[in-house]
């Protein structure tokens, strides 16, 4: 990661706006084809991402996930009720600690974030190629950036890696 922004650097808050207004409008068409989707089916943003994190990493307990996601348990709990009850996730109880819940998708619910991801890596992908692959480590550097210092372990966890 690069050294943070000295004071002296040199962006205005015009600047700055314009990264706001860029990572509110591309967010907001990034996922407008999922919301359709999600909505179609009574679902939110929630929902897809408890799907998408209990994807990547089948089997993480419920503590694991309110922490990935830094959400209160009430929030949590609805949703993966109604995940549940939908048929999409599945609730499992640890062998060697039965106060444990594991999380996996169903077979449904990995089709389920199967089209979601669909949804979001097609318009990604498309503007990845539009601003050309050299553009990607300052995109990322940008975003990593905007993660406090102690939770991009939990990132770099996501990725497969530890640094």
């Amino acid at each position: 990661m690069a050294d943070p922004i000295s004071p002296a650097a040199d962006f205005t808050d015009d600047d700055v706006r314009r990264g706001v207004e860029l990572l509110y409008f591309g967010y907001s068409r990034l996922t407008r084809m999922a919301d359709k989707r999600l909505a179609a089916q009574g679902l939110g943003r929630a929902h897809q991402r408890v799907l998408y994190f209990v994807s990547r990493q089948p089997g993480r307990t419920v503590s694991e996930i309110l922490k990935l996601l830094s959400i209160t348990k009430q929030s949590l709990s609805r949703v993966l009720s109604e995940l549940t009850q939908r048929g999409l996730v599945e609730v499992r109880t640890c062998d060697d600690d039965r106060r444990q819940r594991r999380l996996h998708l169903s077979v449904e619910g990995q089709m389920q974030e199967a089209a979601l991801f669909n949804d979001l890596s097609s318009r990604l992908r498309a503007a990845y190629i539009e601003a050309g692959t050299e553009s990607l480590p300052g995109f990322w550097s940008v975003l990593a950036s905007l993660i406090p210092d102690e939770e991009r372990d939990l990132v770099n966890m996501l990725q497969g890696r530890g640094d």
